[in-house]
């Protein structure tokens, strides 16, 4: 299971919809190393003075790369992540985490993150399992 849904929310989605902060909260408290990571690129990204950050750690335990995966892959979960913090998340590897300002989604750097030359790029032998 991707989110530890309280009953409160889970009757509320039931009934209609969630509003973003509620759900926000949700990834918050179900996907806590996700939340870690992506707070730490974007508060990077705040003290950066370019439009760009990422994250490169590799996760220390395959749960935490879970998290991160199930936070990632979900459109839900990151349009409801890149609305919260009004960014673009980008994604490679399994865990490597770009951040960009809305400003920068057409930049050259944006684009080449998420080209598969970046792609086949940022690949090492130690990362083919993750």
């Amino acid at each position: 299971m991707s989110l530890d849904v309280s009953p409160a929310l889970l009757e509320k989605a039931e009934r209609g919809e969630v509003d973003d902060a509620e759900f926000v909260a949700c990834v918050q408290e179900s996907l806590p190393y996700a939340w870690e990571v992506i707070t730490t690129v974007i508060a990077d990204l705040k003290g950066s003075s370019e439009g760009f950050a990422d994250h490169e750690t590799p996760p220390p335990s395959e749960a935490e790369r879970g998290q991160l995966l199930r936070a990632l892959a979900s459109d839900a979960i990151r349009g409801g992540l890149e609305r919260h913090f009004g960014v673009k998340l980008a994604f490679q590897n399994c865990h490597r985490v770009g951040a960009f300002r809305l400003a920068e989604v057409d930049s050259d750097r944006y684009r080449a993150f998420i080209s598969a030359r970046g792609q086949l790029l940022n690949q090492s032998p130690e990362l083919r399992d993750c």
